[in-house]
């Protein structure tokens, strides 16, 4: 396993990336400042803040090319037109939402509501629920599969995945996976769907065809004890090749060679990472760090960090529009 020290990070946030600066904008959404600060990648710096609902978590572009953003104390979400700065409206997404996720035609959004243990199906249009399905208690994460049949929901408390059919919203299988799985991300192929273990300092490996388990990664940091390597966001590249994995109290990002799944780098970040998010040409990640307020953004080439970006209080989520 690698490390890098924080000498190396302090050098690697004051060197010049190697990679062609984006041109856009990153959203970061705030927890605590009910917000989304702008960070413009040309520069690396904070543009401005948009104000948002109550405790802004889990954001996301829809397929209008619109942000829409999780507000647990809010019970909705905000939709934002990043052209204009403004909120178009909002959508009642019942008690207490974190994550969500849309079926691919952005008709529909599914959400985890963590104080009704349930998966609630919104019409995206008019902010009707559809159809609700009973799951476990303090479910989380939410992953729609392939063409939108099957949407995938974590479930905390007993370290399982639900996968749940969209036509019946019920479930059609629960699948044991590591303590606390929190976030998901799928192959480009549609075979393998990855799940984080926060509490397992794990990624488990869930075979599409018939959700099973067909691998586990374990994550450690030299110097850190187990219980402080907490996985939660991930992403995997468009080529299926790398996957990028926050590691939590563990203060650094995994880079994940998928085909042989084993870690290749560790890449030391600012505290309490929590999601990660690549730019469009996949230079640059964007790593959002809830416990010290900013974001480290890493030359994904070089395996080092650029900078790291004082962002709102107890950031979340991250959107890029570029």
């Amino acid at each position: 396993m690698f490390s890098c020290s924080r000498a190396v990070l302090a050098v690697a946030i004051a060197a010049a990336s190697t990679a062609a600066p984006a041109q856009g904008t990153a959203y970061v959404s705030s927890e605590k400042d009910h917000t989304l600060t702008l960070i413009d990648l040309g520069t690396l710096t904070v543009k401005g803040a948009i104000a948002t609902c109550k405790r802004a978590r889990h954001v996301q572009m829809t397929p209008g090319a619109k942000i829409m953003v999780a507000c647990t104390d809010s019970n909705a979400a905000d939709i934002i037109d990043p052209a204009s700065g403004k909120s178009l409206r909002r959508i009642p997404l019942g008690q207490e939402p974190e994550a969500f996720d849309l079926s691919p035609d952005g008709k529909t959004i599914y959400v985890s509501n963590e104080d009704e243990g349930e998966a609630a199906f919104i019409d995206a249009a008019n902010g009707k629920t559809l159809k609700t399905g009973k799951v476990g208690k303090e479910p989380e994460g939410v992953k729609v599969m392939g063409d939108g049949e099957v949407v995938c929901v974590t479930w905390e408390v007993a370290g399982m995945v639900h996968v749940i059919d969209t036509a019946s919203a019920k479930i059609v299988k629960n699948v044991k996976v590591g303590k606390r799985p929190r976030r998901m991300a799928i192959t480009p192929d549609g075979k393998e769907l990855w799940v984080t273990n926060e509490l397992d300092a794990s990624v488990s490996v869930i075979a599409t065809a018939d959700h099973s388990v067909i691998g586990t990664i374990k994550f450690e940091v030299k110097g850190a004890r187990a219980a402080d390597i907490t996985p939660v966001g991930i992403q995997i590249t468009r080529d299926g090749k790398r996957a990028f994995v926050g590691l939590g109290r563990a203060n650094h990002v995994a880079f994940v060679d998928v085909p042989s799944r084993k870690v290749t780098q560790l890449v030391l970040v600012g505290k309490r990472p929590w999601n990660v998010l690549l730019d469009k040409a996949e230079a640059r990640l964007y790593v959002v760090n809830g416990m010290s307020d900013d974001v480290t953004v890493i030359d994904v080439a070089a395996a080092k960090a650029l900078k790291s970006i004082p962002v709102g209080r107890v950031p979340y989520g991250v959107v890029i529009v570029e």
